[in-house]
């Protein structure tokens, strides 16, 4: 017995051992101790003498020590003892090519690729090897050849990465659709290859080169494929109401699901696009049955209705219309919580609101919802100046959902509204914990405040400045912006040159928008690019100027000037794109 659990012991410590060799050896590799990680391998490959990857890290070890006899031993031996391995010419082809003896280096090349024609099974494996080596001319010529010999092989997805990696884009996406086209099932996979050569820019090279290629497949033989394509890359440009073309098209020919176009509708209402969104869920509407779709696609086209005009005297009916219809149930309770917000946002009726919620939570909820509908609470006991009872509440949702993203937005609201107290060291305690959110937007928003408070709190000891402008914040989000105008002014005044200007600049200017002061509000973005061309608000407060003279003034000459601005000298701002469509819009190019 003893003898036994000595062998055991024996064995576990060895293959203990022998891991920690590998790992080592490719330790060295990757620090360019090459002569290292040579002896390694050397000793690993003769405990496994078939064990094709430490041959191959040895042969590399080689010749980055330009030890190429070593090199060019190792492979002759193991070509000797393994004659049905062609891929190992390619090796030693690449060891000539090294030391530049081209034509040497060819004709095991040749070898290469002849070896598939005898041999189809090894064509993968000699195609693999020549992308290992950067000799991409002959992996694609590898990859052909095995699917001339073999039609059941489909190595279009190696193929198309080879012409990405050479910049030959229209080869590239004319393979993926060589691909898909016979692999419908694979098409999620494609877009994932193609996502990382399209951009949010529909004038891209990329982006044109992959349109032409599926609509010259769409023409020439349609097919479902490259609606979805098609839909799929519009989505990808923001460009909604095309997209919404090709889901129509899909949905007529076969009509099982509207999700596609809910799910599209969705994106383009939280993106703003209220016109396309309504179209999507106005479409549902006409198609669908389901009192699910019926439900969802009126909440959404009563929020765009809230949005586009919030003094329309038939969102308060819709509202009743839809509750009274669905019953004031947990099927309704998107319908309850948004009636809260318009009820406290829009009406400034946060009693009323509060009913409504208060209600809800009466109802038969997981934790989840319990958790949403006390945040919306929350947020109104902010709005109505009751922020210890809203901090309870933030913090109860927070300690029942640890880790959750809804945690980590309670966190946030917690670090939001210590900040309208002027609590600015408690806000930042907060704010730097959700920098590692999980959800990008609340990480975003928790770096925006904590740089926020950091830049206007360095060289001001008592805050003064970043006090008024919280304040401000604050009554902007209790909708007394009248208030807030006030303080903003009185800011500007006595902190002039203060670094929190930029900030009330540009505060003061989205104010005066919402009161249709438009000059006024040019006037404040002006002075903010005067004050520091080089300031983080800047290419905002350009297109902002560009739009206002584009939807407000009407005046797309005017405009065009701003959209300029941003496409010659604001190269990184994430308006770019937006600027460039509107720009030749308004010069009268084709953008289809």
């Amino acid at each position: 017995m003893r003898t036994l659990i000595v062998l055991i012991f024996i064995l576990i410590q060895s293959v203990v051992l022998f891991a920690q060799d590998q790992q080592l050896a490719y330790q060295y590799f990757r620090a360019g101790e090459y002569e290292k990680s040579a002896s390694i391998f050397e000793n690993l490959l003769k405990k496994n003498q078939h064990n094709y990857t430490y041959l191959k890290y040895l042969i590399q070890s080689y010749q980055q020590n330009e030890q190429y006899d070593k090199a060019t031993a190792v492979i002759e031996k193991n070509l000797l003892t393994s004659r049905n391995k062609h891929y190992l010419q390619i090796h030693l082809g690449y060891n000539y090519q090294l030391q530049h003896e081209q034509e040497k280096a060819k004709v095991y090349y040749e070898k290469a690729i002849a070896s598939i024609k005898k041999n189809p099974n090894q064509g993968y494996m000699v195609a693999r090897t020549f992308q290992d080596c950067l000799l991409l001319d002959y992996a694609l010529k590898a990859y052909k050849k095995t699917m001339e010999k073999n039609p059941n092989a489909n190595y279009n997805i190696q193929i198309a990465k080879i012409y990405g990696e050479k910049g030959d884009l229209e080869l590239m996406f004319n393979t993926y659709l060589d691909y898909v086209e016979k692999n419908k099932n694979n098409l999620k996979l494609i877009k994932s290859y193609l996502g990382k050569y399209i951009t949010n820019d529909s004038e891209d090279t990329a982006n044109l080169l992959f349109k032409k290629a599926v609509l010259i497949r769409s023409q020439s033989n349609p097919q479902n494929t490259w609606n979805q394509l098609l839909s799929w890359l519009f989505m990808q440009q923001t460009d909604y109401g095309k997209a919404l073309i090709q889901e129509k098209a899909l949905f007529k020919r076969n009509k099982t699901s509207l999700n596609p176009i809910f799910e599209m509708g969705r994106i383009a209402f939280n993106a703003s696009d209220y016109y396309a969104a309504k179209k999507c869920f106005s479409y549902i509407l006409d198609n669908s049955n389901s009192p699910i779709d019926q439900l969802s696609s009126k909440l959404f086209l009563l929020q765009i209705t809230i949005t586009n005009d919030p003094k329309s005297e038939v969102i308060e009916s819709k509202f009743q219309e839809l509750l009274n219809s669905y019953g004031k149930t947990t099927s309704t309770l998107d319908v309850q919580m948004v009636y809260a917000n318009y009820l406290t946002y829009v009406k400034n009726a946060p009693e009323k609101a509060t009913d409504v919620l208060q209600h809800a939570l009466s109802l038969q909820l997981n934790k989840f919802q319990t958790a949403t509908i006390k945040l919306s609470l929350a947020d109104i006991f902010v709005f109505t100046g009751k922020y210890n009872k809203a901090l309870i509440y933030y913090t109860q949702v927070q300690s029942k959902l640890k880790n959750h993203v809804i945690a980590q937005h309670a966190r946030f609201k917690i670090a939001r509204t210590s900040y309208y107290k002027g609590d600015f060291k408690w806000a930042q305690s907060q704010l730097k914990v959700l920098k590692k959110s999980t959800s990008q937007r609340i990480s975003n928003d928790a770096l925006d405040l904590n740089l926020l408070i950091l830049d206007n709190t360095a060289k001001d000891s008592i805050h003064t400045a970043l006090k008024m402008y919280s304040k401000a914040d604050l009554l902007c989000f209790q909708n007394r912006k009248e208030e807030a105008l006030h303080i903003l002014e009185q800011l500007l005044v006595a902190h002039k040159g203060h670094s929190i200007e930029d900030e009330a600049l540009f505060k003061l200017a989205q104010l005066e928008v919402e009161k249709e002061n438009y000059e006024q509000a040019i006037t404040y973005y002006s002075k903010l690019i005067e004050i520091n061309k080089e300031d983080i608000l800047v290419d905002d407060a350009v297109y902002n100027i560009g739009l206002i003279y584009l939807n407000k003034l009407e005046n797309p000459s005017e405009a065009s000037k701003y959209f300029e601005d941003i496409i010659f000298n604001y190269p990184s701002s994430i308006f770019l794109v937006e600027a460039r469509k509107k720009y030749r819009k308004i010069r009268g190019d084709d953008l289809q």
